[in-house]
């Protein structure tokens, strides 16, 4: 289920993929059950169907994401204990990613070795490993400047009895430089494009009702949510020149607080059943 939520808060933006995002910053607060019909007008809000939104729903239901309860000839859906503490712990890192952080220059290095013949424990890993922020120097070698995610690195790889692999928490040698290994680990390029696209998206954005602020609000906090995923979060040291993480988060920031209670007071009208 881990692996399914983790491809979903990446992807594309299905109804499924959005559904994961309303979960998290609508239903996941409120600590209660939401209306079936809530979520599915939810869901008709960001342009959806009410048969794609109904089917969202029922495979979300058939993955474990949620349970249902009946009221009457109604349907509630509350989140499964699973879920919720994936979308909470997911939530921590959404919300504090971007903020500036101090480097002691050592690396976590990660050497992986996995038997030729498991290319399944060896493809579940690589994305064990990316989504923890690693980048790839080849040959089975993994590292991030984020030394304190040892222990998740080391649960990861406790899952897969076929793995082996040794951990290293060092600085860099005498050959080399961090600019470069960073160069050679991360694809910056791709990140920065992301970041470009991102602030194309906001910045501009200027929602005039409750329902358009709900709209911007779900769609810029599933945006953000793949940075985390998608950018390795790497100290100033380690950064080309100019790189754009700092103006994205302020654009992040300024426009969650200024959609967040519109946008959640959109989302108790749905549950009320006023703004069906």
């Amino acid at each position: 289920m881990e692996r399914l939520l983790r491809r979903r808060s990446v992807g594309a933006p299905a109804a499924r993929s959005l559904l994961l995002t309303i979960l998290g910053e609508y239903a996941l607060p409120r600590g209660e059950p939401v209306w079936l019909e809530t979520l599915v007008a939810a869901l008709a809000a960001l342009g959806y169907t009410p048969h794609a939104a109904r089917q969202a729903m029922a495979r979300s239901s058939r993955d474990g994401w949620l349970t249902a309860e009946r009221r009457g000839r109604r349907a509630r859906r509350s989140l499964s204990t699973e879920t919720a503490e994936l979308l909470r712990t997911g939530a921590e890192r959404i919300y504090t990613f971007g903020e500036p952080w101090d480097w002691d220059g050592r690396w976590l290095v990660l050497v992986l070795r996995v038997p030729e013949r498991r290319r399944d424990v060896r493809h579940r890993l690589r994305a064990r490993l990316a989504w923890a922020g690693l980048g790839s120097l080849g040959g089975g070698v993994w590292l991030t400047p984020h030394t304190e995610r040892e222990a998740e690195l080391t649960a990861a790889i406790r899952d897969e009895p076929a793995a082996e692999a040794t951990s290293f928490v060092a600085g860099l040698g005498s050959l080399g430089s961090p600019i470069t290994v960073a160069a050679q680990a991360w694809d910056l390029d791709a990140v920065r494009a992301h970041y470009a696209a991102f602030i194309d998206d906001f910045a501009s954005a200027r929602p005039s009702s409750p329902e358009a602020c709900f709209r911007m609000q779900t769609l810029l906090v599933h945006a953000w949510r793949k940075f985390p995923f998608l950018d390795p979060d790497l100290p100033a040291e380690l950064l080309p020149a100019h790189w754009p993480r700092q103006r994205a988060h302020a654009l992040f920031v300024d426009r969650h607080g200024r959609w967040q209670g519109p946008a959640g007071a959109y989302f108790e009208q749905l549950e009320d059943g006023r703004g069906c």
